[in-house]
């Protein structure tokens, strides 16, 4: 069943703690929550990044990435791309939190993030307003009951396609082949083309190009593959 924002506003209260208070007050002009993100859509590039001049960001690539945990590979695409913008979305706040601060303790000045469900990217997003998206290790939601919360769904999939600059891709990482399988499906029944794909990344032709996080490091470990995707938007 699709969220509605009524549902995510009321799931967003009572939740209260540290991390909220120095998200929004110490990340004033580059972290937004749900109330404000709306008021962005169309304008991230204009609004979303007050540490960099208006003119400094004037027709940059505006980037995506869906969950960015502890913000490890966030603060490694923001550095390794100055000339791009880069906007990171999570519901947790201490990820929130951790992200922005390894970003801007690497000096990048080319971030800001948000609070609010990916479920919902049309509410902030505007149509080709967004390039290329980093989808890493989302929540598989093993048990069959709960595949309706997986993130993989068609009504995504085509939502994030309008979303998307044509010549962009999407990047999808995930440890677990069970969720691969259900989301190649789906990939392949999306308008998206499948321009990359490999049952285990650390030994294909990509392994070279690929960053390890800190969660992926931990399946390595344990000779967990990890599966690969690759959607281009023509």
């Amino acid at each position: 069943m699709k969220k509605s924002s009524k549902d995510f506003e009321n799931a967003a209260k009572g939740h209260p703690n540290i991390y909220v208070e120095k998200l929004y007050q110490e990340f004033k002009g580059i972290a937004f929550d749900e109330e404000d993100a709306p008021k962005l859509k169309g304008q991230w590039r204009e609004n979303g990044f007050s540490k960099l001049s208006t003119a400094a960001r004037s027709g940059l690539a505006l980037d995506l990435e869906i969950g960015t945990g502890n913000g490890y590979h966030f603060a490694h695409l923001a550095k390794k791309n100055p000339q791009r913008l880069l906007v990171g979305i999570e519901l947790k706040f201490k990820p929130l939190v951790q992200s922005i601060r390894r970003a801007l303790k690497a000096g990048c000045m080319n971030v800001s993030i948000t609070r609010f469900d990916a479920n919902l990217l049309t509410q902030i997003f505007a149509q080709n307003e967004i390039d290329n998206v980093y989808i890493h290790h989302p929540d598989p939601w093993p048990r069959r009951r709960d595949w309706k919360h997986r993130l993989i769904q068609h009504q995504f999939l085509d939502e994030l396609f309008e979303l998307q600059k044509p010549g962009t891709y999407v990047d999808f990482k995930t440890d677990s082949l069970e969720y691969f399988d259900w989301a190649e499906e789906k990939f392949s029944q999306s308008r998206y083309h499948v321009g990359r794909s490999t049952r285990d990344l650390h030994r294909s032709e990509w392994a070279t190009e690929n960053f390890i996080t800190h969660f992926e490091k931990i399946f390595l470990n344990k000779n967990q593959p990890i599966y690969y995707c690759r959607l281009q938007k023509g």
